[in-house]
């Protein structure tokens, strides 16, 4: 069998709220009804660092600023979507300092907005079960300090049903 190969791009931040990672509830994609990390895709020829501050706002009610960018990886899955059976989602990963708003349990819909809203969630409630492996990225880093940029490559992925999310 021929294998075709979508791929995503998208910049995601990294940030806490006295040490529960700010997460959002996805609303799209191979990670639906999963923790997800606040990000996504550019908008035309967007700067990355504009992106994922732009990306960390819309999704989370949160205002930023960039502390450092941790690098890009990709993670690898079987995916059935449209005329793709393989997803390769490229991130490009930030940590971030919060600087103002309020954390949006619900945020504005619009096309393209694949947030329902944002929670922070302790890192121990974190799991492969119920969480993208951006966020479990995201908590490797924040358990170690150390930045696992190898690409990761999933025999299966699990897209969840409505009402199996945390």
């Amino acid at each position: 069998m021929t294998h075709k190969t979508h791929r995503a791009f998208g910049c995601y931040g990294i940030a806490t709220i006295d040490q529960h990672l700010i997460v959002i509830r996805k609303n799209g994609g191979p990670y639906i009804h999963r923790f997800d990390l606040p990000g996504g895709s550019l908008d035309g020829p967007e700067p990355l660092e504009h992106d994922v501050l732009r990306e960390f706002n819309e999704e989370t009610g949160l205002t930023a600023t960039i502390d450092r960018q941790l690098g890009a990886t990709s993670f690898v899955y079987p995916w059935q979507y449209e005329h793709w059976t393989i997803n390769q989602h490229i991130c490009v990963f930030y940590t971030l300092t919060i600087t103002g708003g309020q954390l949006a349990k619900t945020v504005p819909q619009f096309i393209g907005q694949d947030s329902l809203g944002a929670q922070a969630i302790p890192l121990e409630k974190l799991t492969w079960e119920n969480a993208s492996p951006l966020v479990m990225f995201a908590k490797s880093f924040l358990q170690t300090g150390q930045a696992d940029l190898t690409t990761k490559t999933f025999r299966e992925w699990t897209v969840l049903k409505e009402g199996s999310d945390s």
